[in-house]
């Protein structure tokens, strides 16, 4: 049998030098191990708990280390991160185990120095002293770099900035949307009492459930196309693109596919969706993605959303620009996004304007264009939106509501803290000549 934690520290030792993206580690380590259920919990558990929260851990281990981070090798680092996050938030873990495990799987050169720092760590009744500004402390806390708490804090203001960070931890539960073209809600809900599985019905998608389980439990549901995963907010952008039955539609950034899809079972498998990504090697996830859910209005295609198609041009009733964004607004499931470096942020802007200004010229008369990201950065979201305008007199703002409250000028944020929903920004158009 595997042993959990081992797997958990290659899996760090990975990142840390290849920058791998956690779903994808998680996923591959357990399809290859010969972990139980309870130790693929526990080494989840340790891989996400580690990465989500790398600075706190860093800045601790700092305190009682003598040597620095920056100084320590990649094995021996993650080896201390490992133990820190099972003494400082696995309570149910005894002190001893943690310590003992993790000396056990260092390397031999480093075995007496972890065991050291760690017992320090310990004698001190695993205090630690963290900063007194209130936000070089949240940023520690939080295990939030400082430019992202600057990117909110000019973005949404210090309030918001300080709900924000206090509910980024990992999020346990998966959104799945029903596929109504194979089952009903209220099927899906059977299956769910029946299994005894903890779930939540959405206020906002009446077609999506929050469930509180592995994903392993709902493989079957998966497998049969009855319900893929979509986040509430990503939902919610399809039903305020609102594409309608026989509508002919353009995914402009589609893969995975998750919107392509949610919009061909709102058309009833009627109409035709034209769905691009950059990369040929990713429209595969569509093709297969849309034949396990009964879906052939689907066409996928390898297309670059900043070059002009001239075949494309005012053919479609609506164009969805999902564009390639920061992520912040997903940071709670994928926490390693945090870690990016702040030129790939400042990077996107001219990418995603780009984009938007292209795929406009795609858009029929009457017809209506929805600019979106999963991310929360009012230069990604906003001022792109509003530069678009001001550049385009032929498309205006086009208010929808969400739930009880309404767009602002067009415009709507998904905040994870008001909406348990990830972090999202949805703005709608429509050409009015």
């Amino acid at each position: 049998m595997d042993n959990p934690r081992k797997l958990a520290f290659a899996s760090l030792v990975r990142a840390d030098a290849l920058t791998s993206y956690s779903n994808i580690e998680i996923n591959t380590v357990i399809s290859r191990s010969e972990l139980s259920k309870k130790n693929a919990a526990l080494y989840t558990a340790l891989y996400m708990g580690v990465t989500e929260k790398l600075l706190t851990l860093d800045y601790a281990i700092g305190k009682y280390s003598s040597v620095g981070m920056d100084k320590l090798d990649i094995e021996t680092k993650n080896a201390l991160r490992l133990g820190f996050y099972q003494l400082m938030f696995m309570d149910r873990i005894p002190e001893y185990s943690a310590v003992s495990e993790t000396v056990s799987i260092c390397p031999k050169r480093s075995k007496g120095f972890v065991n050291a720092v760690l017992r320090s760590f310990i004698r001190n009744e695993k205090k630690v002293d963290y900063p007194e500004d209130e936000w070089d402390r949240f940023s520690v806390i939080s295990s939030t770099p400082p430019y992202i708490i600057d990117i909110f804090r000019s973005s949404y203001g210090d309030e918001a900035t300080r709900q924000l960070l206090s509910g980024t931890d990992a999020y346990s539960g998966i959104s799945l949307r029903v596929n109504t073209l194979k089952t009903s809600v209220n099927d899906i809900i059977t299956v769910l009492d029946t299994r005894k599985i903890e779930y939540r019905k959405e206020s906002l998608c009446d077609d999506v459930i929050a469930v509180f389980a592995p994903v392993s439990e709902l493989e079957d549901l998966i497998s049969s196309g009855e319900a893929f995963v979509q986040d509430t907010a990503s939902r919610c952008a399809v039903k305020i693109f609102d594409p309608k039955s026989g509508m002919r539609i353009l995914d402009a950034c589609a893969c995975p596919g998750g919107k392509s899809f949610s919009s061909a079972i709102d058309m009833e498998n009627q109409g035709e969706i034209i769905s691009c990504d950059l990369h040929r090697n990713k429209l595969s996830l569509i093709e297969r993605g849309a034949k396990n859910l009964g879906i052939n209005i689907i066409k996928a295609r390898e297309q670059n959303g900043k070059e002009y198609v001239s075949e494309f041009d005012s053919l479609f009733d609506k164009v969805l620009c999902d564009v390639p964004c920061s992520g912040l607004g997903v940071i709670r499931k994928k926490p390693d996004i945090k870690y990016k470096k702040v030129d790939a942020v400042d990077s996107l802007p001219p990418i995603q304007r780009e984009i938007l200004e292209n795929c406009s010229k795609y858009v029929k008369i009457g017809g209506e264009l929805v600019y979106s990201t999963c991310t929360l950065n009012r230069k990604e979201n906003e001022d792109v939106v509003t530069c678009f305008l001001s550049s385009n007199d032929n498309f205006e703002p086009l208010e929808f509501s969400v739930g009880d409250t309404s767009s602002n000028n067009g415009m709507y944020t998904f905040f994870p803290h008001i909406t348990g929903s990830d972090g999202f920004f949805v703005a709608k158009m429509r050409r009015v000549k």
